[in-house]
This record gives C-alpha cells, sequence and structure tokens, in this order.
C-alpha cells in the first residue's frame, strides 16, 4: 500500500468508534497553522491548505464513502473557502514581510465600520446558507453548519488584514461547532475545536500584546522618545 492510499483508508479504532487518520492529521495541520498565524509565521498559510485539503475528504463522509457516512457541507464548503482565502492571505504576508516593515503582518484594530461588517455578514451569511446547506442534505442543526462557514471565511479574512478581532470570530466558531461535531461522530475535529476555544483566546491576548507594544514604539518614534 503507497503512502496516498494508506492515508485515504487508514482507521483508527477507540471504543467502539471509528476515527480516519485523515481526519486527524487534517486537524493537526490545522493546529500547526493556528500556531503558525499567532506568532504571524507566513508558512502557517501553506501548511493550512495541506489540512483543509485532508479535511475537505473527510466531511463528505457519504460522497467519499468513509465508516461515518455524514455530509457536513458547511465543514467540506469550508475547506475549500479556507484554500482560497489562504492564497490571498499568503500572498498578503508575504508581500508585508518583504517590504521595509520586515514582519508578516501588524496586528490592529478592525474599526468601527469594519466590525460593523463582520457583524452583519455573521448575521447574513447565517442566515443565506441555511437553506442552501439544507437543500443540499446537510447534518442538522443546518443553521450551525452555516455559522460555522460564516465566521470561518470571516475570521480566516481577518486575519489576512491583521484585524486582532479576527481571533473572537474563532472563539464564537468553536462555542457553535464542538457539540455539533460531536453529534455529527466527527470527534477528533469537536476534541480539536474544544482545544482551540482555549488556544483563541490566548492567540487574542498575544496579538493584544503586541498591538500595544506597537502602538508604544510608534508613539516614541513621533515624540522623539
Amino acid at each position: 500500500m503507497n503512502p496516498i492510499e494508506w492515508l485515504f483508508d487508514a482507521q483508527l479504532h477507540i471504543g467502539g468508534q471509528v476515527i480516519l487518520w485523515r481526519e486527524v492529521i487534517g486537524n493537526l495541520f490545522g493546529l500547526a497553522s493556528a500556531l503558525g498565524g499567532m506568532r504571524r509565521k507566513v508558512w502557517a498559510w501553506p501548511v493550512g491548505i495541506i489540512g483543509n485539503a485532508l479535511l475537505f475528504t473527510v466531511f463528505l463522509g457519504a460522497v467519499f464513502h468513509t465508516p461515518n457516512p455524514i455530509n457536513l457541507y458547511g465543514q467540506a464548503g469550508r475547506q475549500l473557502m479556507f484554500i482560497a482565502v489562504s492564497v490571498y492571505g499568503w500572498c498578503q504576508w508575504r508581500s508585508s514581510r518583504n517590504s521595509s516593515v520586515q514582519v508578516a503582518v501588524a496586528p490592529h484594530w478592525a474599526g468601527g465600520r469594519n466590525r460593523l461588517f463582520l457583524v452583519l455578514g455573521m448575521v447574513a451569511g447565517t442566515l443565506i446558507l441555511t437553506p442552501i446547506f439544507r437543500g443540499l442534505g446537510s447534518f442538522e442543526p443546518v443553521w450551525a453548519d452555516a455559522w460555522i462557514f460564516t465566521g470561518s471565511l470571516l475570521a480566516t479574512y481577518g486575519m489576512a488584514k491583521g484585524w486582532t478581532e479576527f481571533w473572537l470570530i474563532w472563539i464564537a466558531v468553536d462555542i457553535v461547532g464542538v457539540p455539533l461535531l460531536v453529534s455529527a461522530g466527527y470527534y477528533a475535529s469537536a476534541l480539536l475545536y474544544l482545544f482551540y476555544g482555549g488556544f483563541t483566546l490566548v492567540g487574542f491576548l498575544v496579538w493584544m500584546r503586541v498591538q500595544r507594544r506597537r502602538t508604544t514604539l510608534v508613539a516614541q518614534e513621533l515624540t522623539g522618545g
């Protein structure tokens, strides 16, 4: 069996539950990407893309005939969205790193107008996508799948823009994502979401600290201090 066949077919048996190694490995790549994002490393984007590609096949269980034949179209679709937005973020961070600033991204607040855009986008995206995912036959409650997809899109876009608030969007995604994934039988992903809940809070605090330090340095330069 070649590595690709092994990766596609390998299973982990815990008690009476069957977990695909693809789900475990894909989520580990996602975790590594999140760690890189917290440290503002450009490699976080390509690492995340690999994880997204693996998880896309996991969340279409009925399509790929996995042991868990449940389709979560929002979860699967967001992997494709992640790949597209990650290419944008990758280019954004590489461009910033190659500039005179010499950092991948400078954390900053989104501002009132962009915050309003994020809130309205979260609500509107969930309302629009819920009937679409339900029509495709996504797992109930479908609104949760739509919420996760929309939040993931906005959070990834916010990360690419360097908005510190993007961490808070991830927390909102995790709160809904854990119970949905448990009820759908995707236990490895649910466990990672649970871990992400604490991790995103730490990431938010780290970016806030970097942001305050940067603001202080800029103020000192302006005052000649």
